[in-house]
């Protein structure tokens, strides 16, 4: 070996070594967006499978608000008329509803909830803020108010 050879050793070490470094700080980065990504998509996957879910849950929606009219209409021909038919035809009509996560929101004798009712008039009475009578059924459908109930609301005297 010659004296040129020993004196460009060190400085083809410390080249080296710089290389390694910066590829070794490369691949970290490349490591760390590559997790971003994969973290990105999974959320991406849970999203849509989320909305996917509720777009299923809540497809019916649309058509049960317009059959809900025709309900109100069939109850109140049924407190007129007091038809056997007519109320099992109510109770099927209740069941199919129930089994699409449709339920009525109970009303009478509670506390007037902003959230689920619609105050259409205020009554005076022996309590304030208590449901006197439903003017029309309110429904949930999963939880969430597709209808809002409108009720008479007492006033304290």
């Amino acid at each position: 070996m010659k004296k040129q050879d020993i004196k460009k050793e060190p400085e083809q070490n410390i080249k080296q070594e710089a290389q390694i470094k910066k590829l070794q700080s490369e691949v970290e980065e490349l490591t760390n967006k590559w997790k971003r990504a994969l973290a990105d998509y999974q959320n991406l996957e849970k999203r849509i499978k989320a909305e996917k879910y509720d777009f299923i849950k809540f497809a019916a929606k649309n058509f049960i608000e317009k059959l809900l009219s025709v309900v109100d209409d069939l109850e109140k021909a049924q407190t007129h008329l007091k038809d056997e038919g007519l109320g099992l035809t109510l109770k099927k009509l209740a069941e199919l509803l129930a089994q699409e996560g449709v339920e009525r929101i109970g009303t009478v004798g509670k506390e007037f909830d902003i959230l689920t009712m619609e105050a259409v008039s205020v009554v005076l009475g022996v309590e304030d803020n208590q449901v006197l009578e439903e003017l029309r059924a309110g429904y949930t459908m999963h939880g969430s108010v597709i209808r809002p109930a409108q009720v008479a609301v007492s006033k304290k005297k």
